[in-house]
């Protein structure tokens, strides 16, 4: 039986051999897409594309977050001394003002993450250009996105980061 298995082991080994070659031929790369978010021109400019676009919005609902919260220190300080229809009219205002703010509020932040999903498509089609780009500079056999972990030796970011820094 070890016979055996030393046959089957001795025949299989110039495939382990060749595939080591073939595997150590290969040029591998990494790019960290959570870097080029943080760190490419272009994702900071779209990230301040989107503050630019949302910052009224979010000025106002602040506004109106601060009034709120106005009404109702206002209501607990004087609910006591008001009349019945005026306690009910200030909580009836509270309320509706309440369901306008949490209707803008959700409106707000469905716009915001359509428009963040629009702006990181744009700039993951851009770093995929500059990544099609360096691997075919540089003659990559694979280039791998997102893994769990890899050798520092293969991160090709910072080479990423600079074609869409300067735009080549």
């Amino acid at each position: 039986m070890s016979k055996v298995k030393s046959l089957a082991i001795a025949s299989l080994m110039p495939l382990f051999l060749f595939a080591g070659e073939a595997a150590a031929e290969l040029k591998i790369g990494y790019v960290n897409t959570q870097r080029i978010f943080r760190d490419a021109p272009v994702a900071q400019k779209a990230g301040k594309k989107l503050e630019g676009e949302f910052a009224k919005r979010d000025q106002e609902l602040q506004r109106m977050a601060k009034q709120l919260k106005d009404l109702q220190e206002n209501l607990e300080r004087n609910s006591v001394t008001m009349s019945e229809g005026e306690r009910r009219n200030k909580e009836k205002e509270f309320a509706d003002l309440s369901r306008e703010f949490q209707r803008r509020q959700r409106e707000f932040r469905e716009d915001l993450n359509l428009r963040q999903n629009e702006e990181n498509a744009a700039v993951i089609e851009k770093a995929n250009k500059a990544i099609k780009q360096i691997a075919d500079a540089e003659k990559f056999d694979l280039i791998l996105q997102d893994v769990v972990w890899v050798s520092p030796k293969l991160d090709i970011t910072d080479r990423v980061i600079k074609v869409l820094t300067d735009g080549k």
